[in-house]
């Protein structure tokens, strides 16, 4: 139980930091001339996050771990931290662009079009499977695809014009 709780206060931890590091890199970005782009699904976004999260902290509190899983979780907060330390001061949780600047296209990026996702993919899906709820790990998967789906698409587009 104990460990329970300590991954979710690591993962809330984690997010928080996330959302000041994006803040402060958003509003950067943002007097250097960028703009943002198709805001409108990004209310939605950070509903899912947050409801992924409390129903976890509701839920999964009390269970039990299983190792595996935390393994494969862990390994993707190793992917996380190579997106964005190669995305730096670019690094956000919306999309913004910036006039003129090249798309980077080392570090993960060599690799994946959007390391930042696949590792958004797993951990939705993975963090509840290491509380062996996998009906959880579903549903919200299912709606991170849909709003994904939508984000990639407003994205991809936003950086290839």
């Amino acid at each position: 139980m104990i460990w329970s709780i300590l991954l979710l206060t690591a993962v809330t931890l984690e997010r928080l930091g996330e959302l000041w590091l994006a803040k402060s890199n958003t509003q950067a970005l943002m007097a250097r001339g960028a703009i943002e782009v198709a805001a409108g699904h990004y209310p939605a976004i950070v509903v899912l996050h947050a409801a992924w999260l409390v129903g976890l902290w509701l839920l999964a509190r009390n269970s039990e771990l299983h190792l595996g899983w935390v393994a494969v979780f862990a390994g993707l907060q190793i992917l996380r931290l190579w997106t964005l330390s190669t995305l730096g001061r670019r690094w956000t949780t919306r999309i913004i662009v910036v006039s003129g600047e090249r798309l980077v296209t080392a570090g993960p990026y060599r690799l994946l079009r959007h390391p930042n996702y696949v590792v958004v993919i797993g951990e939705i899906a993975v963090l509840p499977l290491c509380f062996d709820m996998p009906l959880y790990a579903l549903m919200f998967s299912v709606a991170n695809a849909v709003i994904l789906r939508i984000r990639i698409r407003a994205e991809n587009a936003a950086l290839s014009g």
